[in-house]
Order: C-alpha cells, then sequence, then structure tokens
C-alpha cells in the first residue's frame, strides 16, 4: 500500500480555495471533542467552482456516541451510515456526511459491498482540516484503501487499458446507487483527469489484495438500492428542507422541473418514499 498511500497523501494536501478550509473548520468546531478530520470532494472539486453550488463533505468523527447530544442520532448513523446535514457558512452552501473513524476505515475497503464511500473516495479528495497528525494519518490510510477496492471489484479483463477499467469500475458503481446524472457521468469523472488516474492506475492495482474477488454486482445493485431508498427516509429526520435538495439535484442532473408541494414539506418521509418511483418509472432516477 505504500505506493498508492504516498499518492494518495500528497493528493489530498493540494491546496484548495481559503472559503473551503474555512467551512470545514466550521463544521468540525460543531464537534468538539469528537471531531477527526474534514474531506472536501465531489462536483465542486472536480469543476473548481463554489459559489451558487453546494459544496460536499465528509466529516469523520472518533465515535457517534461522541459526536452526538441525542442517542437516536448516533443509532441512525451507525445502522444506515452516514448521516447528512446540511450547512452554510461564510455565503457558501454545503452539506456533511458524518462516519466513524471505524466506519471510514470498513467502508473504503473490500469487506463492505456498500460502494457508497470506496467509490467516492477513489476520485480526489482533498483532506482540508484535521485535528492531528494522528487522525491524518488514519485519515489517509483509509482513502488509500479505496482505489484497490474499486478496481477490484470490477474484476480486470485481458487487454483492457488502465481508464477504460477506470470507467467501467466507476459505471458499474452508478449503477448500484439511486442516480439523477445521466449515464455519462462515470466516463466523463475519468475524463476530467485521465492524467491523474493513469498515474494512480498501476500503484491502485499492485495494492489489490490477493485473492480479493470481483462480481456480485446483481446482488450490490439490489442492496445498493434499497439502501438508498432507506438513506433518503432516514434523510426526512435528520437533513432540513431535505425533499427540497432532493428537488433540486434530480433537477440539476436530470434535466426534470420537480416542484415540492407544502404537503410534501410537511411529510417529506412519505413525499420522499412516493417520489422515488415515480422517478425511477419516468426514468429521472436509474
Amino acid at each position: 500500500m505504500t505506493a498508492i498511500a504516498d499518492l494518495v497523501r500528497e493528493e489530498v494536501a493540494i491546496p484548495v480555495d481559503p472559503r473551503v478550509g474555512a467551512m470545514a473548520a466550521a463544521i468540525a468546531a460543531q464537534y468538539p471533542g469528537s471531531a477527526r478530520a474534514v474531506f472536501f470532494y465531489g462536483s465542486c472539486l472536480r469543476m473548481s467552482e463554489l459559489d451558487g453550488l453546494m459544496l460536499d463533505f465528509y466529516l469523520i468523527v472518533s465515535d457517534y456516541g461522541d459526536a452526538y447530544p441525542k442517542r437516536w442520532m448516533a443509532v441512525a448513523n451507525r445502522l444506515i451510515p452516514p448521516n447528512v446535514f446540511p450547512f452554510q457558512h461564510g455565503g457558501l452552501i454545503a452539506k456533511y456526511a458524518v462516519l466513524s473513524e471505524a466506519d471510514f476505515h470498513r467502508l473504503n475497503g473490500p469487506e463492505t459491498r456498500n460502494v457508497s464511500v470506496w467509490a467516492r473516495f477513489a476520485q480526489p479528495s482533498r483532506l482540508v482540516w484535521a485535528v492531528d497528525d494522528t487522525a491524518r494519518d488514519r485519515a489517509i490510510a483509509a482513502v488509500s484503501r479505496a482505489a484497490p477496492t474499486l478496481l477490484a471489484a470490477a474484476g480486470s479483463i485481458a487487454g483492457e487499458a488502465p481508464l477504460d477499467w477506470w470507467r467501467r469500475a466507476f459505471s458499474l458503481t452508478y449503477s448500484v446507487e439511486l442516480r439523477a446524472e445521466r449515464t455519462s457521468r462515470a466516463q466523463s469523472v475519468v475524463d476530467a483527469d485521465a492524467e491523474r488516474y493513469e498515474r494512480f492506475s498501476l500503484p491502485a492495482i499492485a495494492a489489490i489484495p490477493s485473492g480479493t474477488r470481483s462480481g456480485g454486482w446483481a446482488r450490490r445493485r439490489i442492496e445498493g438500492k434499497a439502501l438508498s431508498i432507506a438513506r433518503l427516509g432516514k434523510a426526512s429526520l435528520t437533513y432540513a428542507d431535505g425533499i427540497d435538495y432532493l428537488a433540486w439535484k434530480i433537477n440539476r442532473h436530470a434535466g426534470t422541473q420537480i416542484e415540492i408541494k407544502p404537503w410534501q414539506r410537511r411529510w417529506p418521509l412519505v413525499a420522499a418514499l412516493t417520489l422515488v418511483p415515480r422517478l425511477i418509472k419516468g426514468g429521472a432516477i436509474r
């Protein structure tokens, strides 16, 4: 893992807009004593645009019990990780997901069929805040597992070029979750920074643990779609105006014009669970 860890350590340390660092510090400040690290990732990082968009962060905490004053929030985070919350700071808006150090390590590795974390952290990210060097090292070690896990899960095909392996792997992960993005999105993730994926290819392949098995994507799809729906239901309890965010994201990526009605804001859980089947049937999400 040394080569891939060195690449990850270098990449996550690349400077970002100072407003991103300030927002990350403000998120961590809400969790005194439990915040360990904050990552910035996603489309705003790829496009280097912030204004008018929603930034994406992961907050890593020591333990869910230490992070939340309400026990049910800790239980929800443990049972269906992560919890996701909206945030505003310095004129920017964001959402951040909360994972414990233990879950962050586990969900970046091959011991889970859940693609949501390792698929994201096989892509570029920035470690924009850490409480100390130990937390930084643990966070980097966890992220270093993501790219080998992604490629191993997709499995190698004889004669396939490295970039095509990455593209196929991301396409498989996109098929597992409920997605509003168009089918070309998985390819564009790689093409947006092809040199980076070329550079990561050999170290990531070398770090795939021996005996790791690929496949199982039919089961991943069933479990992944069900988990996505469960997370939507949970978000109605933890995420303020979550139903409006859901509509905004689908409209942005799928070109729809969903308008949330007053009753849907009053009953977001019912709204989310009734909206999703209609969107799948209409092709707005997959």
